[in-house]
């Protein structure tokens, strides 16, 4: 399993490049930190490794990818539900018996640092909390690919933190996980880092 980058590069219409010859072969086991400043072609290059843009110039490879997750920087959950819910449906939709798909959640949800929130409705946890619950929620559906855009944006310093702790205990032998970040704290809680500076 594999995401290839083959001298990629990307502009909007006429517009100069954001990026080019980003050469780079993503592999499972890592969390890769995309980084550069504002307006270089983070997200873009996200939705380029996730097959949703077609990049201007080189290609890209996908191989042995067959499911994906994208989060978001502000998190999406259903108000009343409880947290457990949120990361037990993934699990539920794969056919798991509830009481087997809950016990694999609190087991998700303790990685995430989420134990005591388990039974809280989303609409009661905090900003850093909800974020977490959305890397847990994605972690329980198994994706080949996980992409994570500006998790700590709208976040104060310390609810990142506990955000950017979090990244730095996905990495897993079945999923390659992507990361855009401005976060210095978050770049390095990655194991690899892309700065698209150096491709500018």
């Amino acid at each position: 399993m594999r995401v290839d980058l083959d001298h990629v590069g990307h502009r909007y219409a006429d517009g100069p490049l954001l990026f080019h010859d980003l050469t780079a072969s993503l592999t499972p086991g890592h969390v890769y930190a995309l980084t550069g400043p504002s307006g270089a072609g983070k997200s873009t290059l996200l939705g380029i490794i996730a097959g949703w843009t077609t990049p201007a110039e080189g290609q890209v490879t996908r191989q042995g990818i067959d499911s994906m997750r994208w989060i978001f920087q502000n998190p999406h959950g259903v108000a009343q539900r409880t947290a457990i819910d949120h990361v037990s449906l993934p699990l539920l939709a794969k056919g798991l018996p509830r009481r087997e798909a809950e016990e694999q959640a609190r087991t998700l949800m303790d990685r995430f640092n989420l134990t005591r929130v388990a039974d809280r409705r989303f609409a009661e946890l905090s900003g850093g909390e909800a974020q977490r619950l959305m890397l847990a929620r994605a972690f329980a559906a198994q994706p080949s690919l996980m992409l994570v855009d500006e998790p700590t944006a709208q976040l104060d310093m310390h609810t990142a933190a506990t955000v950017s702790e979090s990244l730095s205990r996905i990495a897993r032998n079945d999923t390659i996980v992507v990361v855009s970040t401005h976060d210095p704290n978050t770049r390095d809680a990655c194991t690899d880092i892309i700065d698209l500076k150096n491709y500018q």
